[in-house]
């Protein structure tokens, strides 16, 4: 497998991007200020993230999704890691994500990558989304935000 930027010439991988994130508006608007990486196994796209500036040295992983296919192979693991790199070498010192309330598989891989909670975006998702979104059974109200010192 490998991770690349996407191609800017080429479109992103809106269906993989939108697993992450159900709203088309928002994942284009952070997009147009983000940068989009691929990884690719057997010229297929299997996973994406998006990396967002944020603040000076600071950048925000703001989508990680894998084809549903490929889930539970470890490749959301390798582009946590790989994000986490990239960011160093662009010379950030702080890298943030955030993730909602019941994402429990996304809060344990996160952690598992070096990041810690350090707080909570109250009603994010009722803000931000026009529709309700479920995962595990449990509404995603609240945004938890996590970071990492690089």
């Amino acid at each position: 497998m490998e991770i690349m930027p996407l191609d800017l010439h080429s479109p992103p991988p809106m269906q993989l991007l939108l697993l992450a994130d159900p709203s088309e508006s928002l994942v284009e608007r952070y997009l147009k200020r983000g940068t989009c990486y691929i990884a690719a196994e057997d010229r297929a796209v299997v996973g994406v993230y998006v990396l967002l500036p944020t603040r000076p040295d600071t950048v925000e992983l703001v989508n990680v999704a894998v084809d549903e296919a490929q889930q539970g192979k470890g490749i959301g693991k390798k582009l946590v890691l790989h994000a986490i790199d990239t960011a160093k070498q662009l010379g950030y010192r702080t890298i943030e994500i955030g993730t909602g309330n019941s994402s429990v598989n996304q809060l344990a891989l996160y952690q598992k990558c070096g990041f810690r909670i350090t707080g909570v975006d109250r009603d994010f998702f009722l803000r931000h989304y026009d529709e309700p979104i479920f995962e595990n059974g449990i509404q995603i109200v609240d945004m938890i935000r996590m970071a990492q010192d690089l």
